[in-house]
């Protein structure tokens, strides 16, 4: 079977062995030089594979495992019998248990061959503390011992037993030997073979593989290592022949284990009370045949747990254990205790007084006794024998009535083992100085500091009550004590003091023969938050602010005064925003509010010790009045006004398109409206009737003169900037306004540089409608004719009644169109003067 290099247990590395093929199996065998040794000790292995395993490399190669882990340092020779051996050395064989491995590399793995154990450890330490005890209950000797360090081997115990005389120093007869139990350092030898009062020897041998140890001898008796049973504790019932115990004691008695009622015994007896977790006190020794005992010296009515042990005596012997516990309580005494008392008074007739007695029992000792209840009485003057109690009562004050001339009564303390010293009580009246500068302090929240003046004369001592104070009925819950120091000045409260509550505390002083009248002042040991916060009111509001107004609260007696306030106001919209004042303020304007919107306020007063919250308070700021909305609308009507005809004015400022006709260029707008006139200045060339403010000026208007006898003026070809036209015959030019024309000179020169937009010619004496050439040029020109214009809008299409109109054909090598003057619309109210050839123009 193949075995990797990862971690495998020991009982894994076992299993193994078990599942080798036969072949292998018999192949290896491991020898070692001692298969248990000292921890620590070095240990030597060979393992030798026989010469039989033939399918086996002879080169093979023997790897040695400590556990998991290879150990190098093995030595591999070939025998001459033809086996193989290697031998390993381990320094330091420091495990209590391994596992060794002889393996034989087999291809990339290792196959184990033959495993062996390998062991480490100690020799037995020497036993000690043997000790031995007889048990009658089971009759058999029982002896106990302490077995020392582990030894990480298997180590066997014996106790061994011989039968002597004297100092066991012969020994008579061997006692068969005691084996104890696996783990168990105890053992019991049976009461048949022990032979009581002669001497015995007992020792425990402990051995293993590494050696043996013996513990020293023990010699004794049987009977002189007795333990005795615990006794039984019982209480002791009363009898008319036993007296009662007194107070402070107990009485009880108890039983031994019969077994044991033949031998001598002695006990002994703790007591521990049951409060307080006092420690055990052991009374002894106590002698075994009187079985009953009176235990004194304990406190009165206090329960106490008993228990009690017994051993052999006067022969040598063990404690028994302790007996189980018995529970008693001590009986008590009369009370011992001083009693403090006050009292108040009030006249119910002429006769008889209401008196109202408070009292207070102070221990004079530690052990005063358990008070059962209080008796107050009095003796009428003039009778005889016990006075008739006025209150029998188990709390600390009584109200009862007597006689105007009474002025005292007897209070005593009693239980059931009698009654305390008599305490006159004497009702003085108060005719006494009072006290001076009554003043109070908190310490903490649970006790208060009250100190005055004393007066003089010095009292004997005080007498201070306090309890809730108003609202609360006065004298309901009062608490009160009495200091007998008349010299002190103050006093701590602590009994019933509670924070955030008022009291009334009242102060008495005490004279020997009087009392000083009563001084009263309230305190609080801690003082608590306001109790309410003023209610919030609108005094003025606004569109965009708002005046809130308050009544400050007035001071209340345990409450803290204001230290500030906070306001508080959220909008609509969740917003909060707060501002804080100070205590005196009693009104706040809240700045930069929204018109129309609704917000809500409160107030929170705070002082040292804490903050309450009013009412939250809601209001609506005012919406914009109606002379405001009159502005408001005026100005937004004006504005939009403005912007109307803004829009007005850049629409009509635009070049209108008509689709019914062409779209007329504007010359005034174009380059043609600077041109200068070229005619002479002595002309003057005026249209004051083409001024309408609907049309747009006329910039240029060029006349033609067409000479007689010549070829007609459409069949000359001379230039291609003038067409082959006749000779210019005048040239004028409109800038500006045409009321106001200007005459320019121009030469013949200039004629030149000018691009004509159109030209307009006519003969004198020709009768018929003048002729118009439109030639090429980079200035926007008529554009084409609207097949169907409506008869105001061109004159093109009207028939005439003299002439029909004879279209003018051009010629085609010019690019200048010909046809009628009155193509023009914008011609048709052009009027010129001087000019007599232009007639039917």
């Amino acid at each position: 079977m193949v075995v990797g290099l990862g971690t495998w247990s020991l009982a894994r590395a076992a299993l193994i062995i078990l599942l080798l093929p036969r072949s292998l199996e018999e192949c290896g065998r491991i020898s070692v030089s001692a298969p248990i040794v000292h921890l620590g000790d070095a240990i030597t292995a060979s393992c030798i594979i026989n010469r039989t395993c033939s399918h086996l490399d002879p080169e093979s190669q023997i790897v040695w495992k400590l556990g998991t882990e290879l150990q190098p340092g093995g030595r591999q020779q070939r025998l001459p019998d033809g086996t193989q051996e290697s031998t390993i050395t381990l320094p330091h064989l420091n495990d209590s248990r391994a596992l060794l491995s002889c393996c034989l590399r087999w291809g990339n793995s290792l196959q184990i061959l033959d495993q062996v154990e390998l062991q480490a450890g100690y020799p037995p330490a020497t036993p000690h503390n043997l000790s031995c005890l007889m048990n009658l209950t089971i009759k058999s000797l029982i002896c106990q011992w302490e077995p020392g360090p582990d030894t990480h081997l298997s180590t066997n115990f014996t106790l061994k037993s011989f039968k002597s005389r004297g100092n066991c120093q012969d020994q008579e007869e061997a006692i068969p030997d005691c084996v104890p139990e696996d783990g168990q350092s105890r053992c019991s030898i049976p009461r048949k073979h022990l032979r009581l009062y002669q001497s015995m020897g007992l020792w425990v041998q402990a051995e293993n593989v590494l050696g043996t140890s013996v513990s020293p001898q023990l010699c004794l008796d049987p009977m002189d290592v007795v333990k005795l049973e615990p006794p039984t504790l019982w209480a002791l019932d009363p009898s008319p022949e036993v007296a009662p115990p007194q107070p402070g004691c107990l009485q009880l008695h108890w039983e031994s284990w019969k077994p044991t009622q033949y031998i001598d015994q002695k006990c002994e007896l703790r007591h521990q009370p049951q409060r307080g977790g006092a420690s055990w006190t052991l009374v002894g020794p106590l002698p075994s045949k009187t079985l009953q005992h009176e235990l004194c010296g304990l406190l009165p009515s206090t329960a106490y747990t008993l228990q009690m042990r017994c051993t052999r005596w006067p022969l040598p012997g063990h404690w028994s254990d302790w007996s189980p516990s018995l529970e008693l309580t001590s009986t008590q005494q009369a009370p011992n205790v001083r009693l403090d008392t006050w009292w108040r008074q009030r006249q119910l007739d002429r006769r008889t007084l209401d008196m109202q007695l408070f009292w207070k029992p102070m221990p004079v000792e530690e052990d005063s006794g358990q008070i059962q209840g209080y008796l107050v009485s009095w003796r009428p003057s003039g009778q005889a024998g016990a006075a008739p109690p006025l209150c029998n009562t188990t709390e600390l004050n009584c109200t009862f009535h007597l006689p105007s001339e009474v002025r005292e009564v007897v209070l005593v303390a009693y239980n059931t083992a009698g009654t305390s010293h008599p305490t006159p009580v004497v009702f003085l009246e108060s005719t006494g100085p009072p006290l001076g500068r009554l003043h109070t302090m908190a310490r903490d929240p649970h006790s208060l500091w009250v100190g005055w003046e004393p007066p003089s004369p010095r009292p004997r001592g005080y007498v201070i009550e306090w309890g809730p104070g108003p609202p609360s009925p006065s004298g309901s819950h009062m608490t009160w004590k009495m200091e007998h120091n008349g010299s002190i000045a103050g006093t701590l409260l602590q009994e019933n003091i509670r924070p955030f509550q008022l009291y009334e505390i009242t102060v008495t002083a005490l004279y020997q023969d009087t009392v000083g009248p009563s001084q009263r002042i309230y305190a609080y040991s801690q003082e608590t938050a306001p109790s309410y916060t003023p209610e919030l009111h609108l005094k003025h509001i606004g569109k965009t602010w708002a005046q809130l107004e308050w009544v400050p609260p007035t001071l209340e007696l345990g409450r803290s005064p204001l230290t500030h306030y906070t306001i508080f106001w959220t909008n609509a919209q969740g917003q909060s925003f707060s501002t804080i004042l100070n205590a005196s303020s009693h009104e706040f304007v809240l700045p930069g509010l929204e018109p129309a919107s609704l917000y809500h306020v409160h107030l929170m007063a705070a002082s040292q010790v804490g903050a309450t919250n009013s009412t939250s308070l809601t209001l609506m700021t005012l919406a914009p009045g109606e002379f405001e909305l009159h502005i408001f609308l005026g100005l937004f009507g004006l504005l939009l006004s403005i912007i109307c005809l803004c829009a007005a004015t850049r629409f009509c400022c635009r070049p209108r398109k008509n689709s019914l006709w062409p779209s007329v260029p504007d010359p005034a707008h174009s380059s043609l409206g600077s041109w200068v006139p070229s005619i002479p200045a002595e002309e003057i060339f005026q249209l004051p009737s083409l001024w309408d403010t609907s049309m747009p000026p006329i910039t240029k208007i060029t006349v033609l003169e067409e000479e007689e006898k010549k070829p007609g003026p459409w069949e000359s070809h001379e230039s291609s900037g003038t067409c082959g036209l006749p000779a210019l015959v005048q040239a004028y030019v409109l800038q500006g306004d045409p009321r106001a024309s200007t005459i320019q000179p121009q030469s013949q020169s200039g004629n030149s540089d000018q691009v004509l937009y159109g030209q307009v010619m006519g003969s004198p004496s020709r009768s018929g409608p003048a002729d118009y050439i439109r030639c090429d040029s980079t200035q926007p020109l008529l554009g084409g004719l609207t097949p169907s214009p409506k008869s105001y809008e061109n004159l093109w299409f009207q028939t005439s009644p003299q002439r029909t109109p004879e279209p003018l054909v051009p010629n085609q090598e010019d690019d200048c169109v010909f046809g009628p003057l009155l193509d023009f619309p914008l011609l048709q109210g052009l009027q010129v003067h001087g000019v007599e050839g232009l007639g039917g123009f």
